[in-house]
This record gives structure tokens, sequence and C-alpha cells, in this order.
């Protein structure tokens, strides 16, 4: 029988006496009005938003208009805000109340946006996403007064001379320091002469307990079991922290944890979002490819080689190339308008989504601003956004929403699985599709044309049964884009040959052989060690994974309008040390918490905080919040409840295809009960788990490089009334009390599995008030028997270490 529920104001009394800190927290709980927009949001309003209203609205309601209709200003965020005659145009976070979405939904004969005569109503996933932004905010940077800017576009040759992110980084030898004691690696030296020009010093070193807790949440991604803690303190051996990392970094559960973060920046998830949300049943087996090339080490250049043209890699097996063609994957997994009535429009907007994902994922760039005009900002011109476009518009995208319908217009298939024991010759390059290769958004159902044949599978025929089908992409019928006008694909203009981008090309930009897609040679150019970005962007997050965020904090945009770097000579020595190291991301991780600097204590310095508030030259450790993944695992591995064994497959796997919302219940997803790591859990898009949402899970529809951290009332109140956190707090009760201790020891021992830490004597002893209070807890274990009344002490006790903050903060 189901303990009940505490009542919340008892647990809140209970954490109060716990922590004298708690109060003070519920009073940082409160969100902060005045939260500047994040980088991945404003992307979201640069790609999404801005150039429809630009397009659309404008011509009626900017400070451009010949006549301003109905009073509606829509070219400044207050403008679009304050509205017009009618009321608010915008309210930012109350979809309901905003009359911009009434007006784009044509809900009233009178306010219908934008009008017939100017193109009529918009599409219902352009609209989608108006309610999507105004739903986060609707972050807008626009500010005062819109002007017409006549703005020089960079030419890329000269960008190439004159920006530094699209510089080759530059090797240098690490800087002399005045305290030569305290470097351990070229890191530190780095780090300490920033310092030491600031006249700045580092904070004193971590203790032990706090270190090992850190190093094994961030490389892992789960807490030390106070066994493994006790381990690691009774080795005093000098390399004992050096053996430690060591073994984190060969454990399988290490691909769990960096595996999830490439995850967010490929935008995993297992259905299609929009309007028409279906499934996505296999995008699981990508999921898990992830995790096997982390754990594998496999270099970063081949990672993302793989990505792109796997199916066009050389592989000495089956099986090889069917974790290639697994790996592209990557291209398949985006957000898709599976109700579009226009074939032309959807294929182009799944062609945009790729170039967008891809170039930002890859080279920290946002390319697909440069669909409707030259880009903004950068120097990408529209020309070559098409000459991308036409890579992606010569390959086939496999998803697999199964048959064609009104709700399910372009629907598609997927590709079949080569056979695992079937041998290629030793690096024989993947056969390209034939020409004739059928569209994979087909219906599987009809019958095939004479002539037509299925995706290539090596030297395969067909499938083999057991084998599966992967999401990915293939080659097909080459061809390339018309430049669109204003990326209208009813305004095609010239054709652009297929090519890249020439401000990332040591010369004029690399030319596309006639046969084939282009994917082989993007993939190729995008890893190429003359390319000044791949390496960066990549050891720029790594760096943001172990420090809280990156030398460049924009991880995703290291173009004109993102941050330049608080430590430039370092990032170039990082990104040319990655490819010297063959581009180990292993080798970096563990170059990088091996450092003096990533050993330092979190203690606070007021005088370093006069001249670093933001901590920016790292004199100290900064204090992280754990992510929703390390704090759900954290709470099962707490409670002994965690299930470390994989599962095959996904909640989405056995829900199988179909429409979410109808024939597919949403809670199926979002509320789903399973012991295993978080990273297995079903991502679907708009139904995440719960517990994933609370905690500022990746938006999987956007390319996201560093999370939001957010401090809400639903988190606290999440941890103190959710069923899930009771339970791992009675089961943990029930282990502490199965065991023959002393309850002073009992209470050590709840401490040790929560905060990784034994109690101060002062916790101790509010601890034992709290337990003995009303005969509860202390003398209710009578005989190795429990009472319920006692049990309930007990689980709320650990409840209480749950709900507090450091639980699920790192020191």
């Amino acid at each position: 029988m189901p303990l009940p529920a505490m009542p919340l104001r008892s647990l809140v009394i209970l954490w109060t006496s716990l922590f004298a800190t708690a109060a003070a927290g519920f009073a940082a709980l409160a969100p902060d009005p005045m939260a500047q927009p994040t980088a991945d949001q404003l992307a979201f309003f640069e790609k999404s938003i801005r150039p429809v209203l630009a397009d659309k609205c404008y011509k009626c309601h900017s400070a451009q208009s010949e006549k301003v209709k109905g009073g509606l200003l829509l070219d400044t965020r207050e403008g679009i805000r304050a509205g017009g005659d009618s009321g608010h145009a915008v309210v930012p976070g109350v979809v309901k109340e905003s009359l911009l979405v009434k007006a784009l939904h044509w809900q009233d004969k009178d306010l219908r946006m934008p009008p017939e005569k100017d193109g009529g109503k918009l599409p219902d996933n352009v609209i989608a996403d108006f309610e999507k932004w105004i739903a986060m905010g609707a972050p807008d940077p626009r500010d005062g007064e819109a002007k017409v800017v006549v703005k020089k576009v960079l030419d890329p040759k000269e960008a190439k001379a004159t920006l530094w992110a699209f510089q080759a980084p530059k090797a240098a030898p690490a800087p002399e320091v005045k305290d030569t004691a305290w470097p351990r690696t070229d890191v530190d030296r780095y780090i300490l002469e920033a310092q030491e020009a600031q006249k700045l010093q580092p904070v004193a070193d971590a203790d032990r307990l706090v270190l090992v807790r850190r190093v094994y949440f961030d490389l892992i991604g789960l807490p030390p079991t106070p066994q493994q803690v006790e381990a690691f303190l009774r080795d005093k051996s000098p390399d004992a922290y050096t053996k430690l990392v060591d073994a984190l970094l060969a454990s399988p559960q290490f691909g769990e944890r960096w595996g999830r973060h490439w995850l967010d920046v490929a935008r995993f998830a297992e259905s299609t979002g929009k309007e028409r949300n279906f499934t996505y049943p296999e995008a699981w087996r990508y999921r898990d490819w992830v995790i096997a090339a982390v754990n594998a080490d496999v270099p970063y250049d081949e990672f993302i080689r793989e990505q792109i043209a796997g199916d066009l890699l050389p592989a000495k097996n089956g099986a090889e190339h069917a974790a290639h063609l697994t790996a592209t994957g990557f291209l398949a997994l985006g957000p898709k308008s599976l109700q579009e009535k226009n074939t032309e429009q959807f294929q182009m907007d799944m062609v945009d989504e790729q170039i967008d994902t891809t170039s930002r994922a890859v080279l920290g760039l946002t390319v697909a601003c440069a669909r409707c005009h030259d880009h903004k900002f950068d120097p990408v011109p529209q020309k070559e956004y098409y000459a991308m476009a036409g890579i992606f518009r010569s390959s086939l995208t496999f998803y697999g929403t199964g048959g064609t319908g009104i709700k399910n217009r372009n629907a598609s298939t997927l590709i079949p699985l080569p056979p695992a024991t079937e041998q290629l010759a030793a690096e024989e390059p993947a056969p390209r599709v034939a020409v004739d290769v059928p569209n994979p958004r087909e219906n599987p159902k009809k019958k095939k044309k004479k002539g037509q044949q299925q995706p290539a599978t090596a030297a395969a025929a067909g499938t083999v049964a057991g084998v599966g089908e992967v999401m990915g992409v293939q080659d097909g019928h080459t061809t390339n884009c018309h430049l669109l006008v204003r990326g209208e694909v009813a305004q095609p203009g010239d054709i652009v040959p297929r090519g890249m981008l020439t401000v990332l090309s040591p010369g004029d930009a690399p030319t596309i052989a006639t046969n084939g897609s282009g994917r082989l040679e993007l993939a190729q150019w995008l890893t190429a060690p003359t390319n000044p970005l791949i390496a960066r962007v990549a050891a720029n997050r790594v760096w943001a994974s172990l420090f809280g965020q990156g030398l460049v904090r924009t991880a995703d945009n290291f173009g004109a309008t993102g941050e330049k770097p608080s430590n430039p000579e370092l990032l170039d020595a990082l990104a040319v040390q990655f490819m010297r190291d063959g581009w180990s991301v292993k080798k970096l991780v563990r170059s990088l918490v091996l450092s003096h600097t990533y050993q330092l204590s979190s203690v606070h310095d007021s005088a370093a905080n006069e001249i670093d508030p933001e901590n920016r030259l790292l004199w100290r450790a900064s204090p992280r919040r754990l992510d929703a993944e390390a704090i759900r695992d954290a709470l099962l591995s707490a409670s002994g409840q965690l299930q470390t064994q994989p599962p095959r497959g996904s909640a989405v796997a056995i829900a199988g295809g179909g429409f979410i919302g109808k024939g597919l219940v949403p809670e199926r997803f979002s509320q789903i009960t399973a012991n295993y790591r978080s990273v297995y859990l079903p991502v679907v898009r708009d139904f995440v788990p719960e517990v994933l949402d609370i905690f500022d899970f990746a938006e999987p529809s956007l390319v996201v490089a560093t999370r939001d951290v957010t401090n809400v009332p639903v988190q606290a109140l999440y941890l103190l009334n959710n069923s899930f956190v009771r339970d791992q707090s009675t089961a943990r009760a029930k282990r502490i009390l199965a065991q023959p201790l002393p309850h002073a020891q009992r209470i050590a021992l709840a401490y040790e599995y929560a905060l990784g830490r034994p109690p101060s004597d002062a916790e101790r002893t509010r601890a034992e008030q709290y337990l003995l209070s009303e005969g509860r807890g202390l003398l209710s274990v009578k005989a190795g028997k429990v009472d319920d009344a006692a049990l309930l002490s007990w689980s709320t006790f650990c409840q209480a270490l749950f709900a507090c903050a450091e639980f699920r903060y790192l020191k």
C-alpha cells in the first residue's frame, strides 16, 4: 500500500529545519522578468519570425509604411507588444491574449493578416512558429524605432582577412606566468596569464569530496556512490585523481553522458513536431549510434563525415556500412510540416532545416539566414546558400512516417539495413544509388513501377529479416537549385551550381562533380583541417560542458553577432591540439579535467568578484546546476533504483508509427515511468517527459549548444510533490532502514547517497530532532521491523535532502 504524501506545509517546515538556507532559496526561485533572451531564442526569432514580418507585414505596419494601418507597428519590439487600435498584438508568454495570433488564424473576418490581397493566410507551420515564439516569451532584439539601414555586405574574401573566426587557429607556445608553481598544464598557463594581467589570483583547490562529485557528474552524469567516494579518499597515491579520470572516460556511461551533449546539438527527437506530430519509430537507432561512437572515441572529423555522408563512405563490411547509414539520420531527424500541400515548399523547407542544422552544429554559423537575402551580418551571400541547397536538394531524405493521408501528405519510407555479416572489399566505397531511386515520400503500399530500385545497402539487394530499417539520406537525382527570390518557391531566379562557402575555403569555394549529390564533398570540406571553425566550435563546446560556459558564450554562433572569445589564444591552442591529437574528444576532455583550473574550489572572493563578477577569467569554479537528466538519474541512483543496462529501442518504437493526439496518447511519452537512464527516455516534440521539461531540457526542434538554466517555483514544487520523487525517497528510506545501523550512521548514509558527503554536526542534530519528534523515525524502528509512521518520517527526510539546492548543484 503506498505511503500518503506528506502535506506540503509540513515538508517545507522540515526542509527549512534541516537547511538554514532554504528560506532564502525560496525567495530566489521567482523568475526574473527582465531576463535576457538566450542565443537560441534570438536565433529562432531571426530565422522564423523576422523574415515573415519583413516580407508580409512591414508594408502596412512599419515606420516606412505610407499609411500605418490600425495604428499597429510591427517593426520594433515596443511596437509589436503595444499593439494598435484593437489592443496588444503580442503578450509575451500568453498566446491566447495575443491578437496577432488571432489575426494570423483569420478567426475574425474583420481581423485577418495578411489580407487576401497581400497573399492571404500564412501556412499553418508559420503560424505555429509565431505561437511558439510568443509562448517562449516573444524574444525580440529590435530596440527603438525601426530604421532603414543600408548595410554593406562584407565580401567573403575580405572577411577571411579581417574577422577572427574566419582565420585559421594558430599554434603558439604557452605564455610565461609569474607564479610558475601554480600551472599544471598549458591550459593553466593561458588562464593564469589572463588573471595576472587583471591582478587576479585563483582561489584554493576544491576539497576531494567536492572534486570527486564534480568529476563523476561531468564525465558520466551520475553521482559517485558512498563506496566509490570512500575508495577515492582512501587512495593517497599522487595519481589517484588521474586514475579516476581514466576509469570514468573508459566507462560506458561516458558515452551516455557526452552523447547527450551532441544529441542537443543534433536536435534529436522521435517525432516530427509541427501541426501534425507523427512519430519517428526508428530514431532511437541514431541515438544509440551517437552513444556508441562517443564511447569508441571516433575521431570528431570522422564523426561529422559519417553524419553528413555516411552512405557514401568506404565500408569494410555490412555492419560498418549499416553504422554509416544510421549516422546519416542526423539529416533526417528535423521537424517537418507533413500537412504542407505544396511539395516543393515542403522540400525546400526541409533543405533549409538541414542547412541550418549542419551549419550551426558543425560551423557555429547561421547560414540559413541567407535563404531570403544575403546574410545581414555574416559573409554568406544568398547565392552560396543556394549552392549548398543544391547539395541537399540532390539527396533523398528517409524518415519513416508511414503511408500518405490528408494529415500526412509528405509521408516517407525508411532505408533497409544491410546484413551485418556481409563482407565488402576492404575500403570499398559504398555504391551510389541509381538515379531512378524512388522518392522516399512515395506511398510504400503502391506497386513499384518498373525500373525503380530500393535504397542502396552496400552490395545487398534488400534487407535481411530482423536487421531493421533506419532514418537517413541517400543520393537522388542530381540537380542544381534556383535562387529563390525572397526565399519564395513561386519566384525562382537563376540556377546556382552546387558548392560551398567561400569564406571558409582556402581559395575559391570548391566545386561539385556533376555525378552525385555533393554530400561527400561537403563532408570533406566541413572537416578539412583548413576549415577555421570546426575545431574551434567543437573545443569550445567541450569547454562549456565542463566549465558552465564556453570561451565563446554564443556556442552555436561564431559569426558577427556572436561574442568574441574571452581567451582567444587559449581557444586556438585547444583547437590546434584537438586536431593534433587525432580529433579525440576523450583526450580533450581528459586534458581539461586534469588542469588545475578545473580543480579549483567555488569559494567566493569579494576582491576578485569586483574585478571579474562573471568569472570569465575562471579565478574560481562557478557553481553549476545539474541538467535535467543528471537530476533524474541522481534521484534513481541515490534511491538504488537506477537500471544501468540500456534498453533496446525506445518507447516510441514500441508505440510504432502514428499521429500523436489521435491514436497515440501524448501522456504515453510525457508521463512515462521507467528506471533506466534519462538519455533513453522518449523525446517526442512538444511532449518530452515532465521531469526533463521542468529542468530545462533542450528544445528538440532547435540546435542547442548551451541549455538555458532557470530557477523557477515549479522546479521546487516538483521535488516536493511529484510521485516519482516520493517513490525514490521511499526506496532510499527502505534501504537505509533495512541495514542494522545506529541511527547516526543511518542519517550519515542518507546524506552520503543524496549529497555525496557526511552531515555536519548541526545537520545531524537537526535530523535527529526531526526523526525523534512525536515518537517517529528513530523510536519506531524495532527488532528489524519498520512501521508506516517510521517509514513516512524517513521517506520525507530523504525527500528533503533530494529537494535541497545542494542536491542539484555542483560546487
